[in-house]
């Protein structure tokens, strides 16, 4: 495989692409996907996706998310939705009540 289909297999989370490989599984497949896709440059002839800005608190809450084996996608998307619901604006709130509604969010 040219290491650019590659990396667009990577970006695009297309891991039946990956699987062909030889020597490449499932569980490789998708390790390579976790670990590599934000380390990619984004494709030729397409804009860098929009940074979303979050605060260290939030940055902290999506680590916790994604070392519990949450893909990045998902867990940003969700934590967005929970800042967005008004929880950490909630002057009690902090790491813990963030990273609970984002796991009450993700078992959903």
């Amino acid at each position: 495989m040219a290491a650019d289909e590659m990396a667009a297999a990577i970006r695009g989370n297309d891991l039946a692409r990956l699987t062909k490989i030889p020597g490449i599984g499932k569980k490789t497949a998708e390790r390579m996907v976790l670990e590599l896709r934000d380390k990619l440059p984004p494709a030729a002839g397409t804009s860098a996706p929009s940074v979303s800005v979050l605060s260290a608190m939030e940055e902290d809450v999506l680590s916790a998310l994604v070392n519990l084996g949450y893909q990045r996608a998902t867990a940003e998307r969700v934590l967005q939705s929970v800042v967005k619901s008004g929880v950490s604006r909630n002057e009690k709130s902090g790491f813990d009540a963030i990273f609970r509604e984002a796991l009450a969010s993700l078992s959903k």
